[in-house]
């Protein structure tokens, strides 16, 4: 017999039975709390740029899984590579789902809003999250096949930024973002696949285009090239020609800042879901517009109109 739905919280985050806290110990316990799960997280940074087979493991988990943010990423690819969708316990309660006996959720940062000087701020907890597969209740409905140019035009569809096609470019250059004149000047007559991700990668360096002033290829051109992958494969779309061992090697295969590798992937992040989110947008539009089904209902054939036979005229 499942209780789950009969015990409020009952498969929610396990809690063990403890004294009584002072104030001071509560804080110290949820401070070390919180830097053993930092610490996870910049562990899983490192681990993620060895070589160019984890990077590229860790940007097809980014592909797959529902929206996080980097910390989160980095903390749900640690404990399972193939989630997908990974929620609150109280998110899936409002859904109508329960967690499946004998399941552990995972641990990840959950956004909460406090009160602090009269201003409303946002801060973080640590809780517990679970994923979709992990829950009773019907799967979740399969993510629709589109052909390349379904895909095409939905991103180059409304684009923020003004998309410019151009014979003239240079010798070797497929598609560039110019950010003074906030234009992606793509080529023409690229075949379909290599027009996508020599699109998505421009558009992933306007992304990251703070206008700011300080905007320079070379800074970001790593960070759209992943972000393109992310967008290719999510999509179905052909990605066996990209390679990540050089990106790996740009950032000391691992050996960096942990923090500049987190910004490194969070730019990747941010990137790839302002291309994902335009792009679910229009695939919306699109299932809004008039398409034939089939519950149509049965017309009557229609009725030809009888010729009126012509009288001969008499012969002369």
């Amino acid at each position: 017999m499942d209780l789950t739905n009969m015990i409020p919280g009952g498969a929610g985050e396990e809690k063990t039975p403890q004294q009584q806290l002072s104030k001071e110990e509560y804080a110290a316990m949820k401070k070390q709390q919180r830097e053993e799960v930092w610490a996870e997280v910049d562990a899983q940074a490192q681990a993620v740029f060895q070589n160019g087979d984890s990077l590229k493991g860790f940007l097809d988990f980014m592909a797959q899984c529902n929206t996080q943010k980097t910390p989160n990423l980095l903390l749900i690819y640690g404990q399972n590579p193939e989630a997908t969708v990974v929620k609150s316990y109280d998110y899936w309660k409002k859904e109508h789902r329960s967690p499946k006996s004998g399941v552990h959720g995972y641990t990840y940062m959950v956004s909460t809003e406090y009160e602090k000087d009269g201003e409303m701020r946002t801060g973080y907890a640590i809780g517990k999250g679970f994923d979709i597969s992990q829950m009773s209740g019907k799967p979740l409905e399969e993510r629709p096949q589109r052909s390349m140019e379904e895909l095409i035009h939905a991103v180059l569809k409304d684009q923020p930024v003004r998309m410019q096609i151009a014979d003239n470019l240079p010798e070797g250059i497929q598609a560039q973002y110019i950010p003074k004149q906030r234009t992606v000047y793509v080529r023409n007559g690229m075949d379909e696949n290599t027009t996508f991700h020599a699109v998505n990668r421009e558009l992933a360096c306007a992304a990251l285009d703070q206008h700011d002033g300080n905007y320079a290829r070379k800074k970001v051109n790593a960070q759209a090239y992943c972000a393109a992958y992310v967008i290719g494969k999510r999509y179905g779309a052909d990605v066996s020609g990209f390679q990540f061992g050089k990106v790996a090697e740009m950032q000391a295969n691992g050996q960096k800042d942990p923090q500049e590798l987190r910004g490194f992937l969070n730019d990747v992040r941010q990137a790839a879901y302002t291309i994902r989110n335009h792009m679910e947008r229009n695939f919306g539009e699109q299932e809004q517009t008039f398409s034939k089904d089939a519950f149509s209902f049965e017309e009557p054939p229609k009725q030809t109109p009888k010729k009126e036979k012509k009288e001969k005229q008499p012969e002369r």
